[in-house]
């Protein structure tokens, strides 16, 4: 009896969202490098802080839940364990900040015996750590009352753009992500609570002021489910607007991101009508002298939504120089800026999934090339900013890079 040849292994490419969409648009070259030929980034301070922040969120939710502690939380009894634990996950993964400037690790003391009690007032002002307080004693409050849903892994499958059935790897790809989802049973439990104990709850505040959201609830009959999904961002606020073409529009890029977690979060079976998503940008409660000076230049240009209502803010920030002190900006001014809503509309999803299938099509148009023996520099383009190109750490052999090829004189 002749036995039938085994069948040819169907594997259908798995995609994120952050981990592939975000980093391939920033530089293809470096993507894949880093992505695909797992050379990790020798100062990965981004992704380090990304992960590290969200890591600390959700560890400080799960520590709230179940314990209810109080806001406001002290940094060195209720903050900092949480810290180091997470930075001890990060570490075993090979992430590191690899900057005294940006935090602390009791586990990278030369004295081993250094216990939390060893900490002092100077090692709260590491900007992860400030950054990390600040997030859970003002938004955390907030935040986590109305979280139904913390770090909900979204999954789903969409077909292949230009698939051709002699060369494309797969018909179908995978696309993935992680949210925090919340409710509207949240949501409107909190609204009465604000009304019975004048409990102001800034998420809600910004959710009345905002028109385009108020006009998608409108929709819904008292009673109706509906879900927001929750992004975090271990950076500044983007600027609305890019002048140079190399630039990534990071400010639609993340708008097309919430769009497409909703699209992913519609398909999961326990979930509700997604009417909005809102992304934290963490930085902006405690700007570094590096945002300093983009948020001086996008409000002085015209290239951020969020500023000139808060007129003492910006007369700091124009009067302020790069050598000088940081200024006191309000926390009014900075709340603002770290919390950006973007309302779910059908149009717009549709537009943010076709974006996602091109990234991919791309991507996968790439690696198939290198399988038929192109050169990795010639299967993957090499065109980003300066400022991702000064920083990487393949420049000195990249033929396409602008600064290496200014520095190195490659023609």
């Amino acid at each position: 009896m002749k036995l039938p040849s085994r069948s040819k292994a169907y594997i259908i490419p798995e995609y994120s969202l952050t981990g592939d969409l975000l980093s391939f648009l920033t530089c293809n070259l470096q993507y894949r490098y880093q992505n695909k030929g797992t050379l990790p980034p020798s100062k990965p301070v981004q992704r380090w802080f990304g992960e590290f922040i969200h890591g600390v969120l959700e560890e400080a939710f799960i520590q709230w839940k179940y314990n209810n502690t109080q806001f406001p939380w002290d940094w060195k009894e209720d903050i900092r364990p949480i810290e180091d634990m997470i930075d001890s996950r990060l570490q075993v993964r090979g992430l590191y900040p690899h900057d005294e400037d940006l935090f602390f690790s009791i586990l990278n003391q030369p004295d081993g015996n250094m216990t939390i009690d060893d900490l002092n007032e100077h090692d709260h002002k590491k900007l992860a750590s400030a950054r990390a307080e600040k997030a859970i004693n003002i938004w955390g409050k907030h935040l986590f009352p109305l979280i139904d849903s913390s770090e909900l892994l979204i999954k789903g499958v969409r077909q292949m753009l230009n698939y051709d059935e002699k060369t494309s790897r797969s018909n179908y790809y995978g696309i993935n992500g992680v949210v925090d989802v919340l409710t509207s049973m949240k949501i409107n439990r909190t609204l009465e609570q604000s009304n019975l104990d004048n409990y102001d709850n800034k998420i809600i505040n910004f959710l009345k002021k905002d028109s385009n959201f108020q006009k998608t609830i409108s929709q819904y009959n008292e009673g109706d489910d509906y879900e927001i999904i929750i992004d975090y961002k271990g950076m500044k606020r983007p600027p609305t607007e890019v002048i140079n073409e190399k630039t990534e529009d990071k400010w639609e890029t993340h708008k097309q991101q919430i769009l497409t977690y909703s699209w992913l979060r519609s398909k999961q079976e326990d979930s509700k009508p997604i009417v909005a998503g809102i992304i934290f940008y963490l930085n902006e409660l405690v700007p570094s002298k590096e945002d300093l000076v983009l948020i001086k230049d996008e409000l002085n240009n015209g290239l951020t939504d969020i500023g000139n209502e808060y007129e003492h803010d910006v007369d700091l920030i124009n009067n302020w120089e790069e050598e000088d002190k940081a200024p006191d900006l309000s926390d009014e001014f900075k709340i603002a800026r770290s919390i950006r809503i973007i309302n779910v509309d059908e149009t717009e999803q549709e537009k943010a999934l076709l974006k996602f299938d091109s990234v991919v099509a791309d991507i996968e148009e790439s690696l198939i090339k290198e399988i038929k023996g192109c050169k990795i520099q010639d299967a993957w383009k090499a065109d980003s900013d300066e400022r991702t190109c000064s920083a990487c750490d393949f420049k000195t052999f990249c033929k396409n890079n602008t600064v290496n090829a200014k520095d190195f004189k490659i023609p």
